[in-house]
């Protein structure tokens, strides 16, 4: 199921939107270089494939739509990425389809105002080994944005923190993006370890 208000732009209008590395150097928690990592919604694979540089573990890269999933399957191949897999999923009514715990980071961005977040948040959270990290970004609701959903529906960083909260996550953080997302704000969000 597609959530609401989720297509992608243009590429080239999109990526005017991020500095990817720079958003990873604040949200990528590397955790000594060799994890497992899932995107929930790759789109054109701006930070799966960044992500990916950066671990030598497997990069689950899910996204609903073909078009995107083959789009990284190709860019992963062209830059020799052999830990990239892609997967046409949709995760919001089939889950991730990657084991229990066996994930060392999580990415959630621009997708928690779809209908129900919090059962996306459990299923990241499922995902999660114990200590694991979870990442959101989302489009600013306190500003005008060139693209992003309806300013109704966006949800605040408080919000996000709340329902992280309420998923179990702990030790959540707000994470500034100004330098490398302006329209974004972010957070950090880890599993528990007991």
């Amino acid at each position: 199921m597609k959530g609401r208000e989720s297509g992608m732009p243009d590429e080239a209008y999109w990526d005017s939107f991020f500095q990817p590395e720079g958003i990873l150097d604040r949200l990528l928690v590397t955790q000594g270089g060799c994890y497992n990592l899932v995107e929930f919604g790759c789109g054109y694979g701006t930070f799966s494939l960044p992500a990916a540089k950066r671990t030598r573990g497997t990069v689950t890269a899910l996204d609903i739509e073909p078009v995107m999933v083959e789009l990284v399957a190709e860019r992963a191949k062209a830059d020799g990425l052999l830990n990239v897999r892609t997967e046409l999923r949709d995760f919001v009514e089939h889950g991730t389809g990657v084991p229990d715990c066996s994930q060392g980071h999580a990415m959630v961005f621009n997708l928690l105002h779809i209908e129900n977040p919090l059962a996306l948040l459990r299923e990241a959270f499922r995902t999660l080994r114990p200590g694991a990290i979870l990442s959101v970004i989302h489009w600013r609701s306190d500003i005008e944005t060139p693209r992003g959903p309806p300013l109704d529906i966006r949800p605040r960083p408080e919000q996000c923190a709340s329902w992280l909260s309420e998923t179990g996550f702990d030790s959540v953080v707000h994470v500034d993006l100004a330098a490398s997302a302006p329209y974004h704000f972010g957070l950090l969000a880890q599993r528990p370890m007991a």
